[in-house]
């Protein structure tokens, strides 16, 4: 159960909010709503997630792995569930999302998808747990910028995550309205917008 109530005053920004929430993810998102009780932090984070949206360097998928590698070494059930609505959208296939607590015993990943969830997994870990060749190996793979933008969005993650988890934020259900069961092989429901316009 949340620890803060999810049903802020309704402000016009607050409706505005529930508004775009409704209309581009099905259902208002709890994170926002949590943050709407401070009208600085929830205007600050969601410029800072819309700002975060135009990082372009790293592939979406890899980002999207090292976002749910982080998520679920923290436990924020709320990030795993829309997380995993999210990367069905960047077309991750269902055994790699559902995989994902699990990879080190996995056969679902590639070797550079394995170094960037161990990555992810070392930057949450505290202290963090980062080893040079593990660095190494991902800046020389993915070069500069995108070894800089993976760095960044795990940090990123840590934030998004620790927050709706001490906040005592759970799943929606975004999961549930991906596969559906009885739905045709490869049949998915498609996010139509980015995480980060959601402000978390």
């Amino acid at each position: 159960m949340a620890r803060i109530s999810l049903t802020p005053d309704r402000t016009p920004l607050v409706r505005i909010m529930e508004w775009y929430s409704r209309r581009t993810y099905g259902k208002v998102l709890e994170p926002l709503m949590a943050l709407a009780h401070n009208r600085r932090v929830l205007l600050t984070t969601s410029r800072f997630e819309l700002s975060v949206g135009r990082w372009k360097k790293l592939d979406p998928q890899l980002k999207a792995l090292a976002e749910m590698a982080s998520a679920a070494a923290i436990g924020c059930t709320w990030c795993m569930d829309f997380g995993y609505w999210l990367s069905r959208g960047h077309g991750l296939p269902h055994e790699k999302l559902q995989d994902v607590p699990v990879w080190r015993e996995s056969r679902a990943y590639a070797p550079l998808e394995r170094d960037v969830m161990a990555y992810a997994e070392a930057m949450t870990a505290t202290p963090p747990t980062v080893e040079d060749d593990l660095a190494e190996r991902l800046r020389q793979r993915l070069g500069d910028a995108a070894f800089v933008e993976l760095t960044s969005m795990i940090a990123v993650e840590n934030l998004r995550s620790r927050t709706n988890a001490a906040l005592g934020l759970h799943s929606q259900g975004f999961k549930d309205s991906c596969d559906i069961p009885g739905a045709a092989p490869g049949a998915t429901a498609r996010p139509q917008a980015d995480r980060t316009s959601a402000g978390q």
